[in-house]
């Protein structure tokens, strides 16, 4: 089977599998141009309100595939990015769920990710260093947010693995859990991201990704929206709310000044 990245979408939930298992889920060339335009159409399907990406069998992705390095290393990093931001800038939560290696590029895309759930044999690792490859510097910062300068520096500095465990104590991961429950926890937590409100969501990702110039946008979207009236009708009545805000042009990764409200 060619290298290629799966999708599915069950209950709100879209499912990217990263699928080259012959290479331990590396990605090639066209496995990162397929990134951007595949969550293009999952930002636009109003059926999708969070993605979980993964990797198939028991690894999550090992980097890029080697062979495209050595014809234009260049190339390879300029697409391994445009995948990455595609991912970070995407409208809706994101959670990698990480088995097995997440290095390099695997590290890049989960870092790009919200959340990040792994098994207790995860393994993470940035390895440019190895290379001899000068990494982003978009990703170094968004390394940098997530672990501080000095974890950052000892990931990019020595291209070492660590595990699962330190993973989470240096803020890399968000939970860590026997391999056999992880499948079972990223169900029952995206199912519980897709049933909040997309409204409060989608302004606390553009918020707590640094954007600051958009409370006026977000009030609007409030008043607009119906999600606060539908959340305290929901209460007062003790029932679970029905919100009906979704993302549009506007919101992160969209081009105008408005977004959408349905109902």
């Amino acid at each position: 089977m060619e290298p290629q990245l799966r999708q599915t979408v069950t209950h709100g939930v879209a499912t990217v599998v990263i699928d080259h298992p012959a290479k331990r889920n590396a990605m090639t060339a066209d496995m990162w141009r397929q990134v951007p335009p595949l969550l293009a159409g999952l930002a636009a399907d109003p059926a999708v309100r969070t993605v979980v990406l993964t990797g198939e069998g028991n690894t999550f992705c090992a980097g890029a595939d080697i062979s495209s390095l050595r014809e234009s290393p260049g190339q390879a990093q300029d697409l391994a990015v445009r995948a990455e931001e595609a991912l970070a800038a995407f409208p809706k939560p994101t959670l990698a769920a990480v088995r097995g290696y997440c290095v390099g590029g695997g590290s890049q895309l989960a870092a790009a990710c919200d959340l990040r759930f792994a098994d207790e044999g995860a393994l993470f690792g940035i390895t440019p260093a190895k290379l001899g490859i000068v990494y982003p510097s978009s990703s170094t910062r968004r390394l940098v947010s997530l672990v501080g300068p000095a974890t950052a520096k000892y990931l990019l500095f020595s291209g070492e693995l660590i595990d699962a465990g330190r993973a989470l104590r240096t803020g890399l991961v968000d939970e860590v859990l026997p391999g056999d429950e992880l499948d079972k926890r990223v169900a029952e937590f995206t199912a519980v991201l897709a049933s909040r409100s997309q409204l409060t969501q989608a302004a606390a990702k553009e918020y707590a990704d640094g954007r600051l110039d958009r409370d006026a946008h977000w009030g609007e979207q409030a008043r607009a929206g119906g999600d606060a009236a539908e959340g305290v009708a929901a209460f007062l009545e003790r029932r679970e709310p029905r919100f009906t805000w979704t993302p549009g042009e506007g919101t992160l990764g969209g081009n105008a000044a408005g977004g959408s409200a349905t109902g």
